[in-house]
């Protein structure tokens, strides 16, 4: 166990342990916002980049394809560095890619170089104060209550969207995209030095009581990567992350520019969809109460639902771009994006608790990133190809059908 990770450390009383694992929340929360508001960001500067060197969609995209295959496909990697070094060293790298890849970014030339900034820097370094190392974190310090934290988190991806995408409109409205991606840069680098020096020992320590209970059990169970991999319920939980994915990031990789080519300003695109965040927040905490009323399979399957009616609404935008559809679309859509990401991620560290915890999760999480990667360049070639969006509307909703289908036939999470 490395020097970030030490179990001696002792509360005097439970308000102060309390006060530790909100604290632990909140930063799990900022970093979450960081790292999925700028790369989601690239939705915006989508149609700004396109137009500046007159590439097709497919090749813009494809630097958001790889933003989410590099995120997704070092999922397992930085489960690894997190179970090794612990969260001081994760957290710093991926701010210090961030804000590299950004500066990269403000200056490139060729879309090799937005391929490898945006594309690879700013994947890598949303893996590392993403999911995987912020799940493992507080899985220390919730226990039980885990699904509800990991909502709050994944809840961190609407409020990103909400403030960084009309942000991002604005900047590259006012200085053009280069200095907001200059800005983007500044500021990730400038979060650095705070972010060493919190009291990091404090905050890997996790709580006594959930750290005692999750060894005792881990020494009954104690899971290997190979053995968790021939499990049944691995590859389950793999291919509802990796079919969500597919069917999630076709749409919200173009949706932007969709809103635009249906009428809507670019303003008026942007807003709307960042306005999705507040939609995400809402959808997940409501998800989450209500796996505790009615069931964690029920739950997953009602979100199915509501996105395949928001696909739907978003589908008849085309044809009748008005407010109502508008509204209705981010509230359907935007409120399920994500919100069945904290149940399958508590059912997935429930399922292979132990020390290699990271590490299995991580590689659960390369659906997900491979599953972006796929849905975002594979609908960006639709669009090219059929010079239309509703062959992308057919892709994503067989897509969201083939994600909920090992909830229905998988028993472990039938359950």
């Amino acid at each position: 166990m490395d020097q970030n990770t030490p179990r001696d450390e002792t509360f005097t009383t439970p308000r102060e342990r309390v006060h530790v694992a909100l604290s632990v929340l909140a930063l799990c929360f900022v970093l979450a916002v960081i790292g999925r508001g700028l790369s989601d960001s690239f939705t915006v500067f989508l149609k700004p980049i396109s137009e500046n060197f007159g590439w097709d969609r497919a090749q813009v995209v494809s630097v958001y394809s790889l933003t989410w295959l590099a995120s997704g496909l070092t999922a397992p990697f930085v489960g690894r560095l997190f179970d090794r070094s612990g969260p001081r060293i994760v957290f710093a790298l991926g701010l210090s890619l961030l804000g590299g890849a950004f500066l990269v970014a403000a200056h490139a030339q060729a879309l090799w170089q937005f391929q490898l900034s945006i594309g690879l820097g700013v994947g890598l370094g949303t893996a590392l104060i993403g999911n995987v190392p912020n799940s493992i974190l507080l899985g220390r310090w919730f226990g039980p209550r885990l699904p509800t934290a990991m909502a709050v988190i994944y809840s961190a991806a609407g409020t990103g969207v909400l403030v960084l995408l009309p942000m991002s409109q604005v900047l590259i409205d006012r200085f053009g995209w280069r200095n907001a991606y200059f800005s983007f840069g500044a500021v990730a680098l400038c979060l650095l030095p705070p972010l060493l020096l919190l009291p990091w020992r404090l905050l890997a320590n996790g709580s006594p009581h959930v750290v005692r209970k999750t060894n005792t059990t881990a020494i009954e169970t104690e899971w290997t990567l190979l053995g968790a991999m021939r499990h049944h319920t691995f590859w389950a939980l793999f291919c509802t992350f990796f079919f969500t994915a597919v069917a999630m990031y076709a749409l919200t990789a173009q949706i932007v520019a969709y809103l635009i080519d249906a009428g809507f300003s670019p303003l008026t695109a942007a807003t709307a969809w960042g306005f999705s965040g507040i939609a995400t927040i809402i959808g997940m905490l409501g998800v989450t109460t209500l796996d505790g009323i009615i069931g964690r399979r029920p739950s997953v399957l009602f979100s199915y639902g509501v996105s395949i009616a928001g696909i739907i609404l978003l589908w008849l935008l085309q044809w009748h771009p008005n407010y109502w559809l508008l509204t209705g679309f981010v509230i359907c859509f935007g409120s399920m994006i994500g919100s069945r990401g904290p149940l399958i991620t508590a059912t997935a560290l429930k399922i292979f608790r132990g020390e290699r915890v990271g590490t299995i999760y991580g590689t659960i999480s390369i659906g997900s990133g491979l599953g972006s990667a796929l849905g975002s360049w594979g609908g960006g070639l639709l669009h090219d190809w059929t010079h239309s969006y509703n062959p992308l509307m057919a892709f994503a909703l067989v897509n969201v059908v083939l994600g909920m289908i090992p909830f229905l036939v998988v028993p472990a999470l039938r359950r």
